[in-house]
């Protein structure tokens, strides 16, 4: 069983006479950097100037700077803005400025787990990671609660990375729903094989075939998608509530005979042959360094795979039938 620290087993002192770097005003840096500062603790922002992200900074009563700056003026430095961006923010704009007994520190383990970025020895370096998005971690913060957190430690220069991370991660309220203790490697591994093998790529692979095997049978595209996609929430919801087995409690009884007999055979053995050799590559690096490498050359294969899967015929028939779906209406 994993170990898991909840408010009692952390505290905010460990981290309050220390200033923090939020690197990144994104939805994730928003939300952990407004939680921080409505618990106390001194929270400065590196975003650079141009951009929605900068604007809502400002908004929201921050004065943003160059990361380099941060940097400098910070004791803890959590970079938040997307995986393929961290390493070359690190290497131009933070390793300069890294002294001794600072901390730096993450949500999610990709960089440093696979190194792209490979701190000094004489920092810490820690990772706590919600498991939701920025906008949840806020709103659950507001109402007096919190959003489950992962925590790792990577260096223990200071002989207190611990008990600085858990001090965060009661800044942003997770202690309030629980740490869970892990390390980087099996936060990033298990975080890229369930986006790729079953949360993004199995699921949206799932609902195109669906889709295709339905309407090229002769059935109505739009019959096709609420079976294939549209519906797909109400399944989610109920195993996100109540796991599997409560899912199977609350749909009909053909529906769960129907789950119990036929799903086999579409995650078949060769299935799962599949998702040990997309984990073989999650593990050894060969994705990261592909996505890496995606990113180099200018995300021509990116930007062409994702083209091509704006114009399915899923969701051009979907883009028609949200339309008629006022509680979607923002």
């Amino acid at each position: 069983m994993a170990k898991i620290y909840y408010d009692k087993d952390c505290n905010i002192n460990d981290i309050k006479d220390k200033t923090i770097a939020v690197v990144g005003y994104g939805i994730q840096g928003r939300g952990q950097a407004l939680n921080l500062r409505d618990s106390g603790l001194k929270v400065i922002i590196a975003q650079r100037p141009g951009g929605p992200n900068y604007d809502k900074a400002i908004k929201d009563g921050f004065k943003p700077m160059s990361v380099e700056e941060a940097t400098q003026k910070a004791d803890v430095i959590i970079i938040l803005t997307q995986d393929h961006l961290q390493a070359d923010i690190y290497k131009n704009s933070i390793e300069p400025y890294l002294t001794k007994g600072k901390a730096l520190a993450f949500s999610h383990g990709f960089n440093i787990h696979f190194k792209f970025i490979v701190p000094p020895k004489n920092v810490d370096v820690f990772m706590i990671a919600p498991k939701g998005p920025g906008a949840l971690v806020r709103r659950q913060y507001e109402e007096g609660r919190g959003v489950p957190c992962l925590v790792a430690i990577h260096q223990n220069a200071t002989g207190k990375a611990l008990k600085i991370a858990l001090s965060y991660a009661k800044g942003i309220g997770g202690s309030r729903a629980g740490i869970i203790q892990t390390t980087f490697k099996e936060e990033t591994e298990t975080d890229l094989f369930g986006e790729q093998a079953v949360l993004c790529g199995g699921a949206s692979e799932l609902i195109k075939a669906g889709f295709e095997t339905l309407t090229k049978a002769g059935y109505q595209p739009e019959i096709a998608y609420f079976e294939c996609l549209h519906e797909l929430k109400l399944i989610v919801d109920l195993i996100y509530e109540d796991g599997i087995t409560g899912m199977r409690k609350r749909v009909s009884d053909t529906a769960e005979y129907g789950d119990m007999t036929r799903g086999a055979r579409i995650v078949t053995e060769r299935t799962r042959r599949e998702m040990q050799k997309i984990l073989k590559e999650v593990q050894t690096g060969k994705f990261a360094r592909e996505w890496m490498a995606e990113n180099k050359n200018g995300r021509k294969n990116f930007l062409k795979m994702r083209k091509a899967g704006e114009n399915h015929p899923v969701e051009k028939v979907g883009t028609r039938l949200r339309a008629m779906m006022s509680w979607m209406k923002k």
